[in-house]
């Protein structure tokens, strides 16, 4: 095997020539300028002059372009996991590097929607209307075998009864005026507003509202009480009515909707190739080094550290010792291994730390503590006392 070149203490940074393995941050001339500077500082700090660093300058620049890419994953990740209520079913769009994302309701509103349909207001949940023709002394009709033959349903599909027009007549068409035809009402009491028809005598004298209530309250009262009440149940769709119908019974109408359609996973408009649908294709790209500020940089640099310092473990453990005149060396694979292992987690962990420190959460709590102290120092400051 021909001998290969290792780190002989300077290299030069050339875009041209592929220096990285992704190249994705080789056109920034300030990744450039500081990728020669992070290989100086990597060899220094595992030995190099004094010993031997097995690595060459393109080892050192793999390990930066890893760092920035890891840098970058974290922190837009925190970016996604703090914003996805906001951010999903929103257009991939652009980038959301240098964006601000704002917090919105729309999410919320579009969970809350679906509640929404089971109330019958709103959503995005069809409600649709059937109807069938009552039979003399039938009570009990099977809904599921209507749909079977009136409903346009899926294959497999049910629906769900939500509503059943079946009452009994509002108690204004049999309310009846004691007054009317004594002398102190001739017309309708609530002619005014349109029930003339229905109610037989209203007096000149105007007769306070809560008398009419009062009259309605006690029909209603006394068809509950004195008469069989027009009700319904509904067990795994077959409708049993009360009372049973009679001659002419007419025809009874009510609202349901389709299960499948109700269960469906996607709804319009919340569906399509273009929308952000989980964390993978929230449209966030790889980070503009030359954007990265003093303190990120300096994660980046010990990242990349730690990252050499795995290879060189790496590529010292093909040879546990290795023949010097008159004995033997053991190299330093183990350690080198543990060390880049855990500083790598520590890194990590410090990143992982500090970005929650700045969630939206965490930001408003601080703001919170920092007014109880300052409402909390200003009582004690003294109050000058004025004499006029």
């Amino acid at each position: 095997m021909a001998n290969i070149a290792i780190w002989d203490g300077s290299s030069t940074f050339n875009s041209g020539s592929n220096p990285t393995p992704f190249g994705f941050y080789d056109t920034d001339p300030i990744f450039a300028a500081d990728a020669d500077k992070v290989s100086r500082f990597c060899a220094a700090r595992l030995g190099y002059p004094l010993m031997d660093v097995e690595l060459q300058s393109g080892s050192f620049y793999a390990c930066f372009e890893e760092s920035v890419t890891t840098y970058g994953n974290e922190v837009y990740l925190f970016k996604i996991r703090d914003n996805f209520l906001s951010l999903e079913a929103t257009p991939t769009g652009s980038a959301l590097n240098n964006t601000v994302i704002s917090p919105n309701l729309g999410n919320m509103i579009r969970i809350a929607e679906d509640y929404g349909a089971e109330a019958g207001a709103g959503g995005f949940v069809n409600y649709r209307t059937g109807s069938f023709d009552l039979q003399n002394g039938k009570q009990i009709y099977d809904l599921d075998a209507w749909a079977n033959a009136s409903a346009s349903l899926q294959p497999g599909d049910s629906i769900e009864i939500k509503e059943v027009f079946y009452q009994a007549p509002p108690a204004i068409v049999r309310y009846f005026d004691p007054y009317a035809g004594t002398g102190t009402g001739v017309q309708g009491l609530l002619e005014t507003f349109g029930f003339g028809a229905y109610s037989p005598g209203v007096n000149f004298m105007m007769m306070p509202i809560y008398f009419d209530v009062q009259k309605i309250q006690a029909i209603e009262l006394n068809d509950q009480i004195r008469k069989s009440a027009f009700s319904f149940n509904i067990v795994n769709n077959k409708l049993e009515i009360f009372p049973a119908p009679t001659d002419k019974p007419g025809t009874l109408f009510f609202r349901y909707i389709s299960r499948m359609e109700r269960g469906a996973p996607s709804k319009a408009p919340y569906s399509g190739s273009n929308m952000i649908t989980n964390i993978s294709n929230v449209p966030f790209n790889n980070p503009t080094y030359s954007q990265i500020n003093a303190p990120g940089r300096q994660w980046v640099f010990l990242y990349t550290l730690a990252l050499a310092k795995e290879l060189l473990g790496y590529v010292r453990g093909k040879y546990t010792t290795v023949p010097i005149p008159g004995a033997e060396t053991t190299l330093n694979q183990s350690d080198l291994l543990t060390d880049a292992r855990t500083e790598k987690a520590a890194l990590l962990e410090k990143l992982r730390g500090d970005l929650d420190e700045a969630t939206r959460q965490k930001q408003l709590e601080r703001r919170q503590a920092e007014n109880v102290a300052m409402k909390s120092t200003f009582e004690n400051v003294p109050l000058p006392i004025f004499i006029g």
